[in-house]
């Protein structure tokens, strides 16, 4: 049976995934400084491996004739999520994949070396050549899947994701941010004249934070007997289902940061561990696609670890780890706060989707051939101003040279962020309409039905569905910023 021969390829495929999923982990956090070059060797022989056989031809008549086999719901769901798959793979050549990794990989050496120097002008040919890369790529995948170019690369990270669902949605969010932004600081500001902020102690131990960090995240549903804790350069959640890697980093003057982090990293390491087991070797057993696990991690960051009624509950839990007691009155100003800035990864959740509304109404652009890598610059210091009120003209490290997505080559990526903070709002709200009592449950610590809605809503349907047909399922409705901004009024408006 040809269904079966696909099964079987499934199991091989998901050993290689595995394999290199263990190795990435390992070389962001245990390993030795002078084994990348080996390890780098082994990585690409395994990817190599990987693409032959994922992408081997005999695998079209396979599925061809799968369809005509007597198969059950979840096969036959199977088969179409290996279709999927199967054409997106096969959409570029070879010849071009290496060619726009070789541009990749310098770029985003460049990257690392010119950022740190401000020098704009010395990464801007490297920067030209993987956007006319990616103009290709576009391209050739439009001409597969029958979507327009820069839908087809959206398709990569959120399968069903488009740009004329987004953007009228974007532009309703953007609206509304930049009267909101001026509004939430100055309610800050007047709330800090009543209650000036306590500043944090500024001695808290590493090893005690680790501690902390995996209470919390016990506490919110981490299996610790297929998941571990360990510190990166950059938190990332990775390894796989069944051994999830999540990181975080420390700084002894704040304990919030890490905390954060390791929280998010949870998020996406719950809807990890939640997957269908018995669906794990098929595509349909993966995570759906980076909006929904965006979604998942910040619902456990936001909607749960930025909630006062989650501190209600982890305020006892901080002063035992760390050994100093916060009032909520005290605590909430740092957890809450608004700032304008530069940097997307630093921005607070008011201001953050006006850094990733930017960034996606650029890349379009550049991917449409309406915008020229030499006129960024410009273009993101304008729009800068615009939404934020401040100027990167003289100051491209912190302008369009922050980020690493356009270095490597990742366009359409960056509205999955705020397509999943909008998510996990409404999730938010569906869940609240069905379980009222999910405030008072956090107060207590108490994370069951929380977590079993988010179970049988999103984590155990895999891929089954697209991005926008999971949500609708999930949540009863389409898309909808309502959620998203009423989350943000009710936390940070008067």
């Amino acid at each position: 049976m040809s269904f079966q021969k696909l099964d079987d390829l499934g199991h091989k495929l998901e050993a290689l995934e595995h394999a290199l999923a263990i190795l990435g982990a390992d070389e962001a956090t245990h390993m030795a400084v002078g084994g990348g070059e080996k390890r780098a060797e082994a990585m690409a022989a395994l990817a190599g491996m990987y693409h032959a056989r994922a992408t081997a031809p005999e695998i079209a008549d396979w599925i061809a004739a799968a369809e005509g086999e007597a198969l059950d719901d979840e096969q036959r769901a199977a088969l179409g999520e290996l279709r999927r798959q199967y054409t997106n793979l096969t959409c570029l050549p070879v010849e071009f994949v290496e060619r726009q990794t070789t541009a990749r990989m310098r770029c985003e050496q460049l990257w690392r070396d010119l950022r740190a120097k401000n020098d704009w002008a010395g990464f801007q040919p490297a920067l030209e050549g993987v956007v006319a890369l990616v103009r290709e790529e576009a391209a050739m995948r439009s001409d597969v899947l029958g979507l327009a170019p820069y839908d087809a690369l959206m398709e990569q990270f959120d399968p069903g994701n488009r740009t004329a669902d987004i953007t009228p949605l974007f532009a309703d969010l953007k609206a509304f941010l930049k009267g909101f932004v001026p509004e939430a600081l100055a309610i800050q500001e007047a709330r800090l004249r009543k209650h000036p902020l306590k500043a944090l102690s500024g001695t808290y131990a590493i090893d005690k934070q680790r501690e902390l960090g995996l209470a919390m995240m016990a506490a919110v549903g981490f299996d610790l007997t297929h998941g571990s804790l360990s510190v990166s350069h950059h938190p990332f959640c990775g390894g796989v289902p069944s051994d999830v890697r999540i990181t975080t980093r420390y700084k002894t003057s704040d304990f919030l940061s890490a905390l954060m982090g390791v929280l998010h990293e949870t998020g996406h390491a719950l809807y990890e561990q939640n997957l269908p087991k018995a669906w794990s070797h098929w595509p349909l057993g993966k995570a759906r696609g980076m909006a929904v696990h965006e979604s998942q991690s910040l619902f456990v960051e936001k909607q749960i670890g930025r909630n006062p009624a989650f501190w209600r509950w982890a305020l006892p839990v901080v002063e035992k780890h760390l050994g100093e007691a916060w009032s909520l009155d005290d605590l909430l100003p740092h957890v809450h706060r608004v700032e304008r800035g530069l940097i997307r990864v630093d921005a607070d959740e008011v201001t953050y989707p006006l850094h990733v509304i930017l960034r996606y109404e650029l890349e379009q652009e550049l991917v449409s051939g309406r915008l020229e890598v030499a006129d960024l610059p410009e273009a993101w210091d304008a729009k800068m101003r615009d939404y934020l009120g401040l100027s990167t003209l003289d100051n491209p490290a912190d302008g369009p040279m922050q980020d690493v997505h356009w270095p490597g080559a990742a366009f359409g990526y960056f509205p999955s962020y705020t397509l999943g903070a909008m998510m996990a709002a409404q999730q938010w709200a569906a869940l609240t309409r069905e379980h009222p009592t999910a405030d008072d449950d956090l107060a207590k610590g108490n994370f069951a039905a929380v977590n079993g809605w988010r179970r049988e809503k999103i984590w155990s349907q895999g891929s089954r569905w697209s991005t926008p047909n999971l949500l609708e399922r999930a949540t009863g409705e389409k898309l909808n910023a309502v959620h998203f901004v009423n989350h943000l009024k009710q936390r940070y408006g008067g």
